[in-house]
C-alpha cells in the first residue's frame, strides 16, 4: 500500500511539472537539473479567493500577490462556490496575478443556517483533502481557518511531505460557536475542539491577529516562540478619504444632508447589535441622523425585521459594494460602528475597523474594553469606545460627533495617518514576507555548466522533485 501510494505521487509530481513546463516552452526532461535555484513554492488553502469578497478571500489575495511579486511561486486550492449564495461558479485553473488557482467543486448553499455551513464546510473538506495530497510537494503551506480546522491538511502534508505549515488563524473554532451558545460541549465537540488545539500546536507558525488572540492560542499549549502577531490589513490605493462635500454616493442615496453612522460588512453572531437598534430608536426624532447598514450575514434578518416591524425610517440596509468601490463606500459615512461580544474577546478581531482608519473616518467601538479593537481605537485616537448595554453612552458618542464635525474629521485624520504607519497593506505583507523567508531560506543558485545551460538555446528554468 506504501509502495502504491508512493508510485502514485510521484507520478501525480512529475506529471503536474512536465505538464507546468511544457506550457512554458520549457524541456520537461531538464527538470531534474538545478533544483536548488526553482522558486520557493507556496500552497494557500482556504474556502474563498479572489474574486469573491469575504474578508478571507481579498486578505489571502493581496498576501499571495504580494509574495509571488516577490519571487515565491504561489498557488491557491480553493472552492467553486462563492461565499454569497447564487454566484456563478469560476473556472478551475487558472492564473491571475501570477497566482496559480487550484479550484473543487463544493457545494455553495451559504450562512443560512448551521446544516448549509456544514454542508459547504465538508463538501469542500473532501475535495481539497484529495486535491492536496495529489499536487506536488510545496516548501510551505499556510491554512486559513474557512472551514474551521481546516489546517488539518496543513498538519497532513507536514507529516506525510515534509512541508513546513504556517497556520493563519483569522478566527477561533469551535471556539466561537461554544462562547455563543450555538455548540454544547458534547463528546463530538470536545473532540472537534482537541483536533483543532492539535493543529495549532503542530504547525511550524501560527499567525494570529493581536495580542488577544495569542493569549489563547498560547493557552492551547502552542509554543509561544512560533506564534507570531500580524494584523490584518487595508490598502492605501484601495481604501482613501473621500471629502463629504460632493461626495458620489451621498448624494444618489439621498444622504448629502445627513449625519451617517455606517455599519459596514458581515452582520455575524459575533457581533452585538442591540446597542445600534436601540440608538435608532432613542434617535429617530433626529432627522438629520441616518443608520446605514452594508453588507450581509445570519443578523441580518434581525435588523431588517426592527426596521420594517418598528417603522425604524431612520435605518437603511444596502448590500455589499465591489471591492473596487470601497473607497466610495466607506467615505459615506461620518462615523462608522463596531462592534464585539464580550465573549468572543480573542476569538475573533473585527477587520473592519483598519478599512474605517484608511478611510479617514472615526471609529465607534461597542464591545469590551480590552480586546484589540479598543485598544487600537485608544492607542491612535481615532474614535469612541463603548462598553456593552451603554446606550445612553451610544447616543451621547454619535451627538456629540454630529454637532462637532471638526472633531470627527481630526479623529478621521488620526486613524489615517495610524493605518499608514502600521496596518497598511505593503507594511502587513512585508511582515509576512520575513516569516516566509525565515521558514524557507531562500535557495542557493546551482552552478551549471555553460555550455549545459545554454544547450537549449538559453538559461534554462530549472524546478525540484
Amino acid at each position: 500500500m506504501v509502495n502504491w501510494w508512493r508510485r502514485v505521487r510521484e507520478g501525480s509530481q512529475t506529471r503536474w511539472r512536465a505538464e507546468g513546463a511544457a506550457s512554458q516552452g520549457i524541456n520537461p526532461h531538464m527538470l531534474r537539473l538545478g533544483h536548488k535555484d526553482r522558486p520557493r513554492r507556496l500552497l494557500f488553502i482556504n474556502q474563498y479567493y479572489w474574486p469573491d469578497h469575504a474578508s478571507t478571500a481579498q486578505h489571502l489575495a493581496d498576501l499571495a500577490e504580494a509574495l509571488a511579486a516577490e519571487g515565491f511561486e504561489c498557488h491557491v486550492l480553493c472552492g467553486q462556490g462563492a461565499y454569497k449564495p447564487g454566484s456563478p461558479r469560476l473556472p478551475k485553473q487558472e492564473i491571475h496575478n501570477n497566482v496559480h488557482i487550484h479550484r473543487v467543486p463544493a457545494t455553495s448553499l451559504g450562512r443560512r443556517s448551521t446544516l448549509t455551513r456544514m454542508i459547504d464546510y465538508l463538501s469542500f473538506y473532501a475535495r481539497a483533502v484529495a486535491l492536496a495530497l495529489f499536487l506536488p510537494r510545496f516548501d510551505a503551506v499556510v491554512t486559513l481557518t474557512t472551514p474551521p480546522i481546516i489546517g488539518l491538511v496543513g498538519t497532513i502534508l507536514r507529516r506525510l511531505k515534509g512541508t513546513r505549515h504556517v497556520y493563519w488563524s483569522m478566527d477561533l473554532h469551535p471556539d466561537a460557536s461554544l462562547a455563543v451558545g450555538h455548540l454544547s460541549p458534547n463528546r463530538l465537540v470536545r473532540s472537534l475542539a482537541w483536533l483543532s488545539d492539535f493543529v495549532y500546536r503542530q504547525a511550524d507558525k501560527v499567525v494570529v491577529l493581536g495580542p488577544y488572540m495569542a493569549d489563547r492560542i498560547i493557552a492551547k499549549k502552542a509554543r509561544p516562540d512560533r506564534v507570531t502577531q500580524v494584523p490584518v490589513w487595508s490598502r492605501r490605493d484601495e481604501v482613501y478619504p473621500l471629502a463629504r462635500q460632493g461626495h458620489p454616493l451621498r448624494a444618489s442615496l439621498g444622504l448629502s444632508d445627513k449625519f451617517v453612522a455606517m455599519y459596514s460588512g458581515n452582520l455575524g453572531i459575533a457581533h452585538s447589535f442591540e446597542e445600534f437598534l436601540e440608538a435608532a430608536r432613542r434617535l429617530q426624532v433626529r432627522e438629520d441622523i441616518v443608520f446605514l447598514f452594508v453588507g450581509g450575514g445570519p443578523r441580518l434578518a434581525e435588523v431588517r425585521a426592527a426596521k420594517e416591524c418598528e417603522g425604524l425610517d431612520n435605518v437603511v440596509l444596502l448590500d455589499y459594494f465591489p471591492r473596487e468601490q470601497l473607497h466610495v463606500s466607506l467615505s459615506v459615512a461620518d462615523v462608522h460602528l463596531i462592534s464585539m461580544r464580550r465573549e468572543m474577546t480573542g476569538i475573533v478581531v473585527p477587520g473592519k475597523l483598519y478599512g474605517v482608519m484608511a478611510s479617514g473616518r472615526p471609529a465607534i467601538f461597542v464591545g469590551p474594553e480590552h480586546c484589540e479593537s479598543a485598544d487600537t481605537i485608544r492607542q491612535a485616537d481615532c474614535g469612541l469606545t463603548i462598553r456593552l448595554g451603554d446606550v445612553a453612552g451610544l447616543v451621547e458618542g454619535l451627538t456629540r460627533l454630529a454637532a462637532d464635525q471638526a472633531l470627527a474629521q481630526q479623529m478621521g485624520a488620526r486613524g489615517r495617518a495610524a493605518f499608514l504607519s502600521n496596518y497598511e497593506k505593503t507594511h502587513c505583507c512585508a511582515r509576512w514576507n520575513a516569516l516566509i523567508g525565515d521558514l524557507v531560506p531562500a535557495p542557493v543558485p546551482a552552478a551549471l555548466p555553460e555550455s549545459l545551460g545554454y544547450a537549449m538555446g538559453g538559461p534554462i528554468a530549472h524546478e525540484s522533485a
